[in-house]
């Protein structure tokens, strides 16, 4: 029996028309062609207060970051792009990763993060497509115990990249896009055998 690894393919962004949102789909396509089955998430769908410790303490880890945790946890590898901010990551996934860090009672620290892999992309009208807050992801990641693609994907002038139904214009770049998400399943596929 062939060995069929979960993807959760998400984007560090709420708005409803997210460039990287876009480009986190057209990834999750190579993916699935590549024999992986891909959970797509909206972060807008499971919105979550701001990490605080001491409501942490008061009131344990929210619904919302929870269910988040548990997805993690179900998936052995994430599909994530990042829309940079101020040369950064957006708050929105540093707050999701912050809240899935946090262990529950008897949880071994980092549990949800510990030997997934990762594929990293980015799109941003900007000239670099985002690469300075892919930077920030990577080293994030990283410290989380999540082994991360070397090959990354940045889509700059991304406000004049996509087409309407939501594909890139650039059939060279949409592929290379594609790319990230089979590279991703073909090492999980080699490392679940």
């Amino acid at each position: 029996m062939t060995y069929i690894p979960k993807i959760l393919a998400f984007a560090g962004s709420t708005r409803t028309d997210s460039f990287n949102k876009k480009l986190v789909k057209i990834a999750e396509e190579g993916a699935k062609a590549a024999g992986a089955q891909v959970t797509y998430l909206d972060l807008r769908d499971l919105p979550m207060p701001l990490y605080d410790g001491d409501l942490e303490i008061k009131e344990g880890i929210p619904p919302n970051a929870q269910k988040f945790k548990e997805l993690l946890l179900a998936h052995q590898g994430l599909l994530i792009s990042s829309p940079e901010y101020n040369s950064s990551i957006s708050g929105v996934l540093k707050n999701a990763i912050d809240w899935a860090s946090r262990a529950l009672p008897g949880e071994v620290p980092l549990a949800c993060f510990t030997n997934k892999v990762a594929g990293l992309l980015s799109a941003s009208p900007g000239a670099l497509g985002g690469l300075r807050a892919l930077v920030h992801v990577r080293s994030i990641l990283g410290n989380i115990k999540v082994l991360v693609l070397p090959d990354q994907i940045a889509v700059p002038k991304a406000d004049q990249a996509f087409n309407t139904d939501g594909s890139l214009k650039d059939a060279k770049q949409h592929s290379a896009v594609q790319n990230i998400g089979s590279q991703l399943a073909r090492m999980l596929i080699k490392l679940g055998s």
